[in-house]
């Protein structure tokens, strides 16, 4: 899969991976990899009409959730149920809403002819999972995720 994404979108995976690691969490879910998207990249905080003080409020969520908030996903398998799951074996290592999200932004990367999947592709496939850990993170942060879908729907198009 890594020759299909940008070395920002390898970077922010490998990040979210590390961060699964030291948490002592199973899996990748959603909220890592919106984690190591708003630390890798800048078009990502950009995204947010909140500024600094939405980015912050982000970051300090996410950085709790091995201390406070997010401690109830610790040992669970992230599955919102709002995509399919994927069948027996899935991907190794990703929560089944992870890997729809990536999945998710390789079919946008590819609908603007893209041979690539950037960041701003995988930030638009996470907020479309409604019940996703990371749209749970981004409402507890007061963002508009229907807001922010429309924004980055236009980013992305602008893209290719």
């Amino acid at each position: 899969m890594d020759a299909q994404l940008t070395v920002e979108l390898a970077s922010v995976i490998s990040a979210a991976r590390r961060r699964a690691t030291r948490d002592g969490d199973r899996q990748v879910d959603t909220a890592h990899l919106l984690h190591g998207l708003l630390e890798w990249d800048p078009a990502v905080r950009d995204a947010f009409d909140g500024g600094p003080p939405q980015i912050a409020r982000l970051l300090g969520y996410l950085v709790q959730r091995s201390i406070g908030y997010g401690l109830q996903w610790h040992g669970t398998v992230e599955d919102s149920g709002a995509v399919p799951v994927v069948a027996e074996g899935g991907v190794p290592g990703w929560s089944p809403a992870a890997a729809a999200a990536m999945d998710g932004a390789l079919d946008r990367a590819h609908a603007r002819y893209a041979l690539r999947a950037g960041c701003l592709d995988l930030l638009a496939a996470l907020v479309d999972d409604p019940e996703s850990r990371a749209v749970e993170v981004l409402r507890r942060a007061s963002v508009d995720t229907a807001l922010l879908a429309a924004r980055l729907d236009g980013q992305t198009a602008d893209l290719g």
